[in-house]
Order: structure tokens, then sequence, then C-alpha cells
């Protein structure tokens, strides 16, 4: 095959699925960009904001309008033909034809620059025009939720912030400690007698994996609520037992610390199952043929095994941070200032429970999507491509040969 030939046969497959659904001629044109178009007509009936840039051109809005209804009813009348040509339509519908296809893709360029021009002039000018409102109202604005939510936002936005590090700081070093403990436990977890294992040896080893076992079991069976209020109320009764006040107490065993304490040891349970997960799906044929090179277990585990288990475990680990995230919304509970515990400060203050919930969850949202897309990214640079035995086996002996 020559290389122009592999060449025209890789560019199909580099341009993703998303990509030809726009670029190229296809019957499909019209039923994507029908939903385009329909979100199109529910924004321009939108009421106009104070900064929208349309307001002076009614008609050029009434054409697009019309426009956007124009290829829902051409959308509809293509999918009539559909149903009543199902098995004839690629070649008897006139939407089929290649000048017609090229003609609509062309038109659903239109539409797409339509609708987000549409969006532009609701959607984010609106939020513009809202918070132009609230940095300037007295009090918070009751008409509108929008701008209602950002005066909240605004002048709550040191208490939000507050919450917003803790989140972070608890997710992130809590998942961090926890991949760390959760190594060493699952070394714990995974240990089996070994012939030349003494009786001292035999011990511990039982006990290291019976005690991750009980560990996991009690850990994941209890909610991260109930195990934070043990947690903390428990440290804190045995700190009662000393000569300490609670004051002296209190800036000791902190909120913050309990918190992460609590996040800390329930990822640890959650983490070293996705470990062993890993480390049990790598192929046993790679401990034996370890061990019969002369390896002991620990270091055929280490050198070995371990490697290519994490590689397997990784998409999980990760996974644990966003969960983390989440999860520590939990910790208002013992009074830790995280974004939970700033929601309801701040809807307590404006009496707004509901607004302010939505605020925190676009916080949450924008928070998980962040982490989500950097951990992906961190992924990637771990997925490698596994190979067979076989084919390892015979690039050894080839490079030897």
């Amino acid at each position: 095959m020559s290389s122009a030939q592999s060449g025209e046969q890789m560019t199909p497959r580099k341009r993703g699925k998303f990509a030809s659904f726009i670029l190229d001629d296809h019957r499909y044109v019209l039923l994507g960009t029908s939903a385009v178009a329909f979100l199109g007509m529910l924004l321009s009936s939108q009421s106009r904001p104070r900064l929208s840039f349309l307001a002076n051109a009614f008609t050029v809005e009434l054409v697009m309008y019309y426009l956007l209804a124009a290829w829902l009813v051409l959308s509809a009348i293509a999918l009539v033909f559909k149903l009543t040509h199902w098995k004839t339509y690629a070649t008897t519908s006139p939407f089929t034809k290649p000048a017609i296809a090229r003609v609509l893709r062309i038109a659903s360029y239109v539409v797409w620059a339509m609708t987000f021009v549409l969006l532009i002039d609701r959607v984010v000018l609106g939020i513009a025009s809202a918070w132009q409102v609230a940095m300037s109202a007295e009090k918070v604005p009751t008409d509108d939720m929008l701008e209602s939510m950002c005066y909240i936002l605004w002048n709550g936005r040191q208490t939000f912030i507050t919450g917003f590090i803790t989140t972070v700081e608890l997710a992130v070093f809590g998942t961090v400690i926890a991949f760390f403990l959760a190594l060493l436990l699952v070394f714990c977890r995974i240990q089996t007698i070994d012939r030349p294992d003494n009786d001292f040896i035999r011990f511990w080893k039982k006990v290291g994996c019976g005690f991750a076992k009980v560990y996991s079991t009690v850990v994941r069976g209890t909610p991260m609520m109930v195990q934070a209020m043990v947690i903390y109320y428990g440290v804190f009764g045995l700190f009662r037992m000393t000569a300490l006040t609670t004051t002296q107490i209190n800036g000791i065993w902190t909120t913050f610390l309990a918190g992460l304490v609590t996040i800390t040891l329930n990822s640890t349970a959650y983490m070293m199952e996705v470990l062993r997960g890993g480390i049990e799906s790598v192929d046993k044929g790679q401990m034996e043929a370890a061990r019969s090179l002369g390896l002991s277990q620990w270091q055929a585990m280490m050198k070995v095994v371990f490697p290519q288990g994490i590689k397997f475990a990784i998409p999980g680990l990760s996974n644990e941070l966003v969960i983390n995230i989440k999860d520590s919304s939990v910790l208002s509970v013992i009074g830790t200032f995280d974004l939970m515990f700033a929601t309801t400060t701040v809807a307590g203050i404006y009496y707004q429970q509901f607004r302010t919930a939505l605020i925190s969850t676009v916080i949450y949202l924008m928070l998980t999507m962040l982490a989500s897309w950097l951990l992906s990214k961190f992924a990637k640079r771990f997925d490698v491509k596994s190979e067979t035995m076989g084919s390892t086996s015979d690039q050894t002996m080839l490079g030897e040969e």
C-alpha cells in the first residue's frame, strides 16, 4: 500500500464523528439541525435583555424566526417522506440527491449562525444585563430570578469563595493522601502465603489481609455523613478526657481537619478496591513468569504486576476526585465550612434557598467538569496499548537474536 493510499484511508478516522456530521453531506443534516432551529426559536421568543443588540432590529429577528420555522417545516416534510418510503428513501428521496444535500448542508450553517446570534443576544447579554442590575441594586431583586441570583452571588462572593477553596482543598488533599494509604492497604489485601514464608511472616500476612478486608467492608458499608459525625465527635470526646478546654480542643481538632480525615479514610477504602481490581486484571501468567525467573513474590509484584495493574486502575482512581468534590458536601453536618455550608449560610442571610442552591449547583457542576477534563488528559498520558505475551516474547527473542 502506498503512502498516499494510507493517508487517504486515515483521513476519515482523524476527522471524527462530530466533524463528519458537520462537514459531510448526508441525510441527517435536517434532523440534527432541526433541534438547533427549535432552540433558536425558543430563544427568539424570550424577552430581550437590557443590553440586547437586536432590540432595534425587530425586522431582522422576525426574518430569522421565520427562517428557523421554515427549516423545521422542511425537516418535518423530510421525516414524513422517510416514514412513508422507509426502504427506498436513499434512492427515491429528493433530499438525498448530491446537489440538494450540499445545499441543505450550507443552509444548515446559516441556521447554526442565526441560533448562535440569538444565543449571544438572549443568554450572554441576558447574564450581562442581570449582572449590571445586581451590581447597582440595594436589595435582592425579587421580580427576575437571574438578577436575584447575580445579586446573591456578588454580595455573598466572599462566603462562596471561602467554601469553594475549602471544598477543593478537601477533595484534592484527601484524594492524594488516600491514594498512598490505599497503596499500603492493597498490598496487605492481596498478600498470599508463600512457601518460603516462616510462621512470623505468615501471621502478619493474615492479619494485614484480614484488616484490609474488614476496613473495606465497614467503610464502604456506611455513609460518609455518619463517618464524619463518628470521627469528629469521637475524637472530640477523647480530647475532652484531657485537661484541655473546649476552645483549645477546637483549635487543635478543627472541623476542616475532621473533614479531611473523613474524606481520606473513606476514599482509601474505595481506591484500595480499585487498585485491587486493576492488579487482579493483569494476566496471572505475568506473575508466574516472573516467579519462574527467580523473583520473589514481592519483587514480582513490584516490578511486573503492579506497574501494569495501576494503569488499568487510573480511570477509577481519577474518578474518586470527582466523587470527593461532590461528597464533601455532607461534611457541613459537622460544621466544615465547605461550599455546601457556604450555600446554607448565604441562603439564611437572603432567605433565598432555591436560588442560592442553583448557584451552588452551577459551581459544583463547573468544578466537576473541570476536574473530569483535567483527569481525562492525565489518563491519556498513561494509556498504553496492551500487548499479548506472545508478541512480547517474540520481540524479546528477536532482540536477543
